[in-house]
């Protein structure tokens, strides 16, 4: 699944045995930027940004990931990126 909202996207994944995530998301980036460009989507070149962040989700909360994903333009109504990067960070530490 994938959605997003302005400067950033959200990809649910499930990877293979055989898969790394920054193979997927070399993939990922590569060709959608290719498509991109060549479909002339953009009034300049496309390219994405170096940097990106993954997150482990457990099967049991699959449903959830897609729901939010589902409602990108709705979640960012109340909540910024930057918010919402901020709490997640937040939310790991408090785990150690």
């Amino acid at each position: 699944m994938i959605n997003g909202y302005q400067e950033h996207c959200h990809c649910l994944i499930s990877l293979g045995i055989d898969q790394s995530i920054s193979k997927v998301m070399h993939l990922l980036t590569g060709e959608s930027s290719y498509w991109i460009n060549k479909n002339r989507l953009c009034s300049e070149k496309f390219e994405w940004q170096d940097e990106y962040f993954a997150v482990a989700v457990s099967e049991s909360l699959v449903p959830r990931a897609r729901e939010h994903i589902m409602d990108q333009e709705g979640h960012y109504q109340t909540t910024t990126f930057a918010e919402e990067y901020a709490g997640l960070i937040r939310s790991l530490n408090s785990e150690e």
